[in-house]
């Protein structure tokens, strides 16, 4: 037993070191002074200054960001109500089948996803940039949102809203103060995954943008085409860390369920008192 646990710890180590092993060259030699990725000549943080001062790049970011959170916040809204309607659905086949068509766009390759949403954007009229981007990002995210909501719906007792209604409780009441509070670590955990798979997207996002508007990873593809460049090294370095700073509170929301109880008494019995 013991040969088998150091077996496969061994082999955990090994997987991790070859997949951070390239990102660690990345972030060392983005230090560099001497300019190259071949040998290390002395430490500094020019490279970083660029990618600071590069007021196209800052503005680059900013669109990032502006697209991922709003696309986040409004794909977390409609996975929510989605999430709730096959929730409530009864009929076995019928929720089956609606879980496939949400699941489509999470299974299909992002390459035939972006040629979609490409000939959809011209057939339609829409111009290729910020509106673009931002409704290709939401359709992507909501089936990753759902998916994450869903679980905490089937985990809920259904008794919990029977007793809500018994204490003569609103729908609204329902579903403000004892379904919401219930999922509520779901729906954060669904805005973080979107928040990070529109953050890392670039074969969607290629396809969709227009011309005098870019994201992250389509401008670092662009540069790296241009040749090798440093500060391509620091601008990725700064990003790999604003993801862990992601995963780090993401992991935080999902585990936050088992070390605090929901006051789910507490919240049957508020919907019971009237307004």
């Amino acid at each position: 037993m013991r040969k088998r646990n150091g077996f496969s710890n061994l082999y955990l180590v090994l997987v991790f070191a070859v997949l951070y092993a390239p990102i660690v060259y990345l972030m060392y030699y983005s230090f560099n002074s001497g300019g190259t990725m071949h040998k290390f000549e002395g430490f500094t943080l020019e490279y970083y200054r660029e990618v600071i001062q590069d007021s196209r790049l800052i503005i680059i970011v900013i669109n990032t960001l502006v697209i991922a959170l709003l696309s986040s916040a409004i794909a977390t809204v409609i996975a929510t109500i989605g999430a709730l309607a096959i929730h409530r659905v009864r009929s076995r086949r019928a929720k089956n089948t609606l879980l496939s068509l949400n699941n489509v766009l999470i299974v299909s390759p992002d390459v035939i996803i972006g040629a979609s949403f490409l000939i959809l954007f011209t057939i339609v009229g829409i111009k290729l940039g910020f509106m673009s981007v931002l409704l290709s990002h939401v359709a992507f995210s909501i089936p990753i949102a759902v998916l994450m909501i869903l679980p905490h719906l089937q985990e809920m007792s259904p008794t919990l809203t029977d007793a809500a209604r018994d204490l003569g409780a609103s729908r609204r009441d329902v579903l403000t103060k004892v379904i919401l509070p219930i999922i509520k670590p779901g729906i954060f955990s669904g805005f973080f995954m979107a928040l990070t798979y529109s953050l890392d997207d670039f074969a969607v996002t290629f396809f969709v943008t227009g011309n005098g508007y870019s994201t992250l990873s389509v401008e670092i593809y662009s540069r790296a085409r241009q040749g090798v460049s440093l500060s391509i090294n620091a601008l990725s370095t700064l990003i790999f860390l604003f993801t862990i700073v992601l995963v780090v509170g993401y992991y935080f929301l999902t585990t936050r369920k088992n070390r605090t109880a929901t006051p789910v008494a507490e919240s049957v019995a508020e919907a019971g008192v009237p307004r």
